[in-house]
């Protein structure tokens, strides 16, 4: 990686750089969202915010250093929804339990992805299903984007969605910045995202528009944070219930950060490397008291700003520390402002669609569960089951059996035992 930085021309560098700013602040609000979410599993939020913030930092070293990959590892969404809903509330484990899982869990990811396993398992994976993938987390970007810019919200009886209050000021300033990053965009304008959410901040601390309360945070209680270090419970290690929460983790942590990386890397070659930096980081992530790392689908925006290096990484992970030491200024950086550049960023992911071939609708079909189910159940892992599961099914119907192989039959099977599990585990 070092060796790798010191070939970068000084343009390279400029442009890893505002890739790694776009990224982290297309994600940072993981820092306070996070946090929230695991205090419903009775982890202090003012505690598990050092967890987030340590976890992401060391996860976009990891990547940066190791992996040489222009991808930012967070606490995962969905997967923390999943840790905290599924494991705590509803199968009334606590949060030690749940961590000693997902530490159970990261192990069984890291041998997936240190061995030929993780090559035979991308190999075996469809190209009409990668492209699910990649316009599916694409179309959960677009849909997440929308909804931090108020200019969707859910719906009453007769809709799921509905078009937000237009004449709110935080979706006109959403709209605002969405214009002017599109038309930066669309210039190829260098840094256009960088750009769009400065702007659009400006304005939102000019007319006051979009900011949060400060988060009641203070490093005072950096001094408490080893109370939820290394606070695996592993004392139910052989329940039943258990065993089944690690299956489902882990299918959740392999599969998941798979479809992340095989959707997001500019450079599939490195693909090997960067899926076991996610493992170790994951890994570590549970010992540092906190639900399982994942790569974010919010690199994107990076990747699209130009990044290609583990230099984004590296820059994204700073700007992680750095927070620890900022945090209230990040109310001042509107969710309208950060919206338009997930929702570009998941336009462009769609683009992939054009590579499916719409006339062979056993390609098409699974492909087409993926995409609106990661969306619309809000969990990329679900899209993944539901399009796995689908595969062989329309193969066998339309009598191209050729199209399929044992493992992906075998992947196929495990995911319809993942919707099981979860559906026994709820």
């Amino acid at each position: 990686m070092l060796a790798d930085l010191k070939n970068l021309t000084k343009q390279a560098k400029k442009t890893e750089l505002i890739s790694g700013l776009t990224g982290f602040f297309a994600i940072s609000y993981i820092i306070i969202v996070n946090p929230l979410i695991l205090a419903d599993a009775h982890i202090p939020a003012t505690l598990s915010v050092f967890a987030t913030i340590f976890s992401s930092a060391l996860g976009c070293l990891i990547m940066g250093l190791f992996a040489n990959a222009p991808i930012i590892i967070t606490p995962g969404m969905g997967v923390n929804a999943f840790f905290t809903y599924t494991l705590v509330v509803g199968m009334h484990l606590n949060w030690q339990q749940a961590i000693a899982i997902s530490i159970i869990s990261s192990v069984l990811y890291m041998v997936v992805a240190f061995s030929k396993a993780s090559e035979k398992l991308s190999e075996a994976i469809p190209q009409e299903l990668k492209i699910g993938i990649t316009a599916g987390i694409g179309l959960f970007l677009v849909t997440l984007g929308l909804e931090k810019a108020k200019l969707i919200q859910q719906g009453g009886s007769r809709a799921l969605l509905a078009v937000g209050h237009l004449t709110d000021p935080e979706a006109l300033l959403a709209l605002f910045g969405l214009a002017l990053t599109l038309v930066l965009y669309l210039k190829r304008t260098k840094g256009s995202f960088m750009i769009g959410i400065v702007v659009t901040s400006a304005l939102g601390v000019i007319f006051n528009v979009g900011l949060q309360d400060p988060p009641k945070v203070s490093l005072v209680d950096l001094g408490k944070y080893s109370t939820i270090l290394f606070q695996g419970d592993f004392s139910s290690i052989f329940s039943l219930k258990f065993l089944l929460a690690v299956f489902s983790m882990s299918m959740i942590l392999i599969f998941e950060s798979m479809g992340i990386l095989e959707g997001l890397l500019p450079d599939t070659k490195k693909f090997k490397k960067t899926f076991e930096a996610s493992s170790v980081a994951t890994f570590c992530s549970g010992f540092l008291g906190t639900s399982p790392t994942v790569a974010a689908a919010e690199s994107a925006a990076g990747i699209e700003s130009g990044g290609k290096t583990g230099l984004m990484a590296l820059v994204s992970g700073a700007m992680f520390i750095l927070s620890l030491f900022f945090i209230p200024l990040l109310s001042y950086v509107p969710q309208a402002a950060i919206a338009p550049v997930i929702i570009i960023t998941g336009a462009i992911m769609m683009q992939q669609l054009k590579a499916l071939d719409f006339d062979d609708f056993s390609e098409w079909f699974p492909a087409f569960l993926i995409i609106v189910l990661i969306p619309l159940t809000g969990s990329i892992s679900v899209g993944l089951a539901f399009g796995f599961a689908a595969y062989p099914l329309v193969k066998f119907a339309a009598h191209k059996t050729d199209k399929l192989n044992p493992l992906l039959c075998l992947l196929s099977l495990l995911f319809i035992l993942q919707l099981i599990c979860e559906a026994v585990l709820l």
